[in-house]
């Protein structure tokens, strides 16, 4: 059964028709076959959430007196760059993620190399079962493929990659080792993986990036979310995540000097669900794994590039950069 409604019968627009539209709102567009060149290329709807900053009616669309076609340009190449620069940083603590726990559970879990066929190092039975349902699940996937499938030569003597050197050799065990497995997982399945592992092993592994086993699953849980956003090209300016990393208290996790920046009892706090909180936390992991990173320095560069982007978009202050956490991420990737 249908949900009531009104039903879609908007029909589909070609590049000059959209641009029609922008003008009849009053967008000012001063070269009409780059901006269909753009709408070709991007899309209609991929730009529409842009537009919303410069709308004067959000019900008509209308557009501020003065607006451009670059301004919404300007704000989406931003967009893309940011993206761009936040994958950069949660590919390191992703990479980072998996390697402690492949490491730390082949040495000190049960079961040495094979540790996630053993119910024991599991705090859930039904996590157990989840997580090796998966794994064998992808494993016969690959099992499967044909040699042209997996792009490997004729006489077999070369692989592609060492999952299908692994199945083309061994026997037994029929699924391979933890740190072939490892690379198997999706981002939500590590994250899900990690949380399932009982106690003792996640402070292991949260050791490794300096933080309490709590704060790395919520901070695990919040990039899951972004970096599905960013891989499916999507908006993180002006943007409510719906999930934040939590905050620790303890002082032994690098934070902003003010702890109480994103406390909801605080009246001067900044929004905890849009961008901001993220990127701090992912510098915070940076101290850890990658001392004289430059990425602090990166992302300052792109915020002092794009000057007219409003911050507070971000959940930021104008002057966020002052802050000591940050001049120490200057300092140390300088």
């Amino acid at each position: 059964m249908n949900p009531p409604g009104q039903r879609y019968d908007k029909p589909a627009l070609d590049e000059n028709e959209l641009i029609e539209r922008y003008i009849e709102r009053g967008l000012i567009i001063t070269d009409r076959n780059r901006a269909a060149r753009y709408l070709r290329h991007i899309g209609y709807y991929r730009l529409s959430p842009y537009t919303i900053p410069f709308q004067a009616d959000r019900t008509t669309h209308s557009f501020k007196s003065g607006t451009t076609f670059d301004d919404i340009l300007y704000i989406y190449v931003f967009d893309r760059q940011l993206r761009l620069m936040t994958m950069d940083a949660l590919e390191r603590v992703e990479v980072t993620v998996r390697a402690a726990v492949s490491n730390t559970m082949s040495i000190h879990g049960e079961g040495g190399a094979f540790w996630y066929h053993n119910a024991s190092n599991y705090q859930s039975r039904k996590g157990y079962s989840t997580t090796i349902e998966r794994i064998e699940a992808l494993t016969e996937r690959e099992r499967q493929r044909t040699p042209s499938d997996r792009g490997e030569q004729a006489d077999h003597l070369h692989y592609p990659d060492a999952l299908s050197h692994y199945l083309a050799t061994y026997s037994s065990p029929e699924t391979p080792p933890s740190w072939l497995v490892i690379e198997l997982l999706t981002a939500g399945e590590l994250h899900h993986l990690y949380a399932n592992l009982t106690l003792r092993y996640r402070k292991k592994i949260a050791r490794e990036l300096n933080l309490p086993d709590q704060v790395l699953q919520s901070w695990l849980k919040t990039y899951v979310r972004v970096r599905n956003i960013c891989a499916h090209h999507g908006r993180l300016w002006n943007r409510f995540l719906g999930v934040y990393p939590a905050i620790s208290r303890s002082p032994t996790v690098r934070w902003l000097t003010d702890r109480s920046t994103f406390d909801t009892g605080n009246p001067r706090a900044l929004e905890r669900k849009r961008l901001y909180p993220v990127l701090v936390s992912l510098q915070s992991i940076l101290f850890t794994i990658s001392p004289h990173s430059t990425w602090a320095l990166r992302l300052h560069s792109l915020l002092g590039e794009y000057q007219r982007i409003p911050l507070n978009a971000l959940g930021m202050k104008a002057d966020w950069d002052a802050d000591e956490f940050w001049q120490e991420a200057f300092t140390a990737g300088s």
